[in-house]
């Protein structure tokens, strides 16, 4: 792909509107996959008495979504950059509707399981293509700015979406259906974005002959759900002697898939993963960036409403309305970083990171010192942690997937949505430890539920301002100036 240098706003190429017509069909995808992971948090009691599911059952409707989605993400962004993005974001938007009907209709728990692994593999047929589209719809830097920033503000509604609105259609049972609506909202939605996405998104042209990478996929797959599964479903089983099997026979299984794919890459073979990829400085540093980040984010948010919901006895709804100012701020935010020229870039990440660890260790202070605790006492912190993630998030998937080439852009996107999933999941393990560890220890010195639960946060929300710190350091990795290639 040819550089390209805009040096002045008025040289910039004018972008049609309808381009922007199909970015907020493209946002739509990201909407849906995330609102849906917020919004079966909140049902997931309810589920659990409506089906007769066990606690097994239930972490598994909420695991086997996680674990199918990363297992597959690379794949998925692979056959974008194969069959076509915009192909591929259609065919994961319908299986995305299809699966959630399944969801919305299932009869048992062993059902839902099963849809919702399906529905797992449909998100990451679909979410990596809206990074690659918006990518090579937008080349102009600015442009694309505003439409990672827009990405950003998508993000922030689903996650308030999810919580508040998961909240009220639990709470109105809706015709007697409890909490099927939940999957059932997906179906109009999914129906609208694809019968738009071809009208809207335009074509993108791939390269005729080249063959999905099938024993890539086998070892991709193999690899991630041997270190996926026992992080995520380890620490509640009490790290029986499988789960430190699995995470140990993942270790030479994903040093397999890293040869076989660097053998692929010197051959010219059409492998799942460009090698060549990592000789990107900004990719390579982006990609240790998100598993570190991510690590940070969703520990922080799963202590928040262990802390809200068990300790302190607040509804989901409550809950959830206690941190939408927090997702707010991050929009606001979001929208006010697409507007940084690219020189200033790596600064405003660093002003985010230092701003995103203030803010979870004023958390940490506020669970020690506050007594008793009230969760409204958390919001100052909490608008901290949302601003700094605001400057954070948008301007790395610019700066890491700016001067990646087009036919690779997929995959690209796809190892980026990988470590996000894979450092979310580290970091709710890690943060796992520390929480369970320290609301033990406060119940054993006769502390009540409320403050042995705000010990907990802020043994969770310590780690977090500490990895986030981490995040700060590796900043200075990042290139300083733009790359469009």
């Amino acid at each position: 792909m040819t550089d390209v240098t805009y040096p002045a706003a008025a040289a910039r190429p004018a972008i049609p509107a309808r381009l922007w017509l199909g970015l907020a069909v493209m946002l739509l995808g990201p909407f849906m996959t995330v609102m849906d992971v917020m919004i079966v948090n909140v049902a997931i009691p309810s589920i659990r008495r409506g089906l007769g599911a066990s606690y097994a059952e239930a972490e598994l409707v909420v695991a086997g979504y996680s674990l199918a989605y990363a297992v597959a993400l690379i794949t998925g962004g692979r056959l974008g950059d194969l069959r076509g993005r915009r192909r591929m974001f259609v065919a994961g938007l319908v299986g995305f509707t299809l699966t959630s009907t399944l969801c919305g209709l299932a009869p048992s728990a062993q059902t839902l399981i099963l849809a919702r692994l399906l529905q797992g593999v449909a998100a990451a047929m679909l979410f990596p293509q809206v990074f690659a589209l918006i990518r090579v719809t937008f080349p102009e830097p600015q442009a694309c700015a505003k439409a990672f920033a827009a990405l950003g503000v998508v993000l922030g509604l689903a996650a308030v979406a999810g919580q508040v609105l998961g909240g009220i259609l639990v709470a109105a049972d809706l015709w007697g259906l409890s909490w099927r609506p939940i999957f059932l909202l997906n179906i109009p939605i999914g129906l609208v974005a694809a019968l738009a996405a071809p009208r809207l998104i335009p074509a993108d042209v791939v390269k005729p002959g080249q063959r999905l990478d099938l024993a890539g996929v086998v070892l991709c797959a193999l690899g991630l759900g041997l270190l996926l599964y026992p992080l995520i479903e380890g620490r509640e089983a009490g790290w029986p002697a499988w789960s430190l099997a699995m995470l140990a026979a993942a270790l030479p299984v994903l040093a397999a898939f890293a040869l076989h794919q660097h053998g692929r890459s010197r051959r010219g073979a059409s492998p799942l993963l460009q090698t060549a990829l990592f000789r990107d400085r900004a990719f390579a540093a982006g990609v240790l960036l998100s598993l570190v980040f991510y690590s940070t984010m969703n520990s922080f948010y799963l202590a928040y409403a262990f802390l809200a919901q068990l300790g302190l006895g607040r509804s989901p709804l409550a809950a959830g309305l206690v941190f939408a100012p927090t997702a707010v701020v991050f929009m606001i935010t979001s929208i006010a970083v697409g507007r940084v020229a690219p020189e200033h870039r790596r600064a405003v990440l660093m002003a985010g990171a230092a701003i995103a660890a203030l803010g979870e260790f004023a958390a940490a202070a506020t669970a020690l010192v506050a007594a008793p605790l009230q969760a409204e006492a958390l919001i100052p912190a909490l608008l901290l942690v949302g601003v700094g993630q605001g400057l954070l998030i948008t301007p790395l998937l610019n700066t890491v997937l700016g001067g990646i080439r087009d036919g690779n852009i997929g995959s690209a996107s796809g190892m980026l949505s990988t470590m996000q999933q894979v450092g979310g999941a580290f970091g709710v393990a890690i943060a796992g430890i520390l929480f369970s560890t320290v609301l033990e220890g406060g119940r054993a010195a006769g502390l009540g539920e409320a403050a042995s639960y705000a010990h907990a946060f802020a043994a969770a929300a310590g780690y977090a301002g500490a990895a986030t710190l981490v995040v700060l350091g590796l900043l200075l990795a990042l290139p300083k100036g733009e790359r469009v290639g």
